[in-house]
């Protein structure tokens, strides 16, 4: 009973705690309250443009170039499932009893 209860308590004061100091899992950050800018940048000044980073060309065409060939790979891909086969073994079997009842009757 007591090994349960030290356990509920430790676990209800870490996850519950209302305490603002830094704790293991959080800290306060460096910033006192947010700018309003997306991750933390300033706009550049009126006329220029933002200078792209070093990785941002290669992951752009990387994306890009995965959409085209996921996108071409699956339209394009065999239709393999069960219905389509028995469907096409349907077709088969009815145009061997057509040609072969006409040919019976002639």
């Amino acid at each position: 009973m007591a090994l349960t209860n030290m356990l509920r308590q430790r676990l209800f004061s870490r996850t519950f705690s209302s305490h603002a100091g830094p704790s293991r899992w959080t800290t306060p950050g460096h910033q006192e309250r947010p700018n309003g800018y997306l991750f933390n940048r300033t706009p550049p000044p009126p006329g220029q443009s933002r200078k792209w980073e070093d990785w941002e060309l290669p992951c752009y065409i990387t994306s890009f170039l995965t959409i085209v060939i996921l996108g071409v790979g699956l339209n394009a891909k065999p239709d393999l499932t069960i219905e389509t086969w028995a469907h096409q073994k349907a077709l088969e079997k009815l145009a061997a009893e057509s040609s072969s009842s006409s040919s019976s009757s002639d």
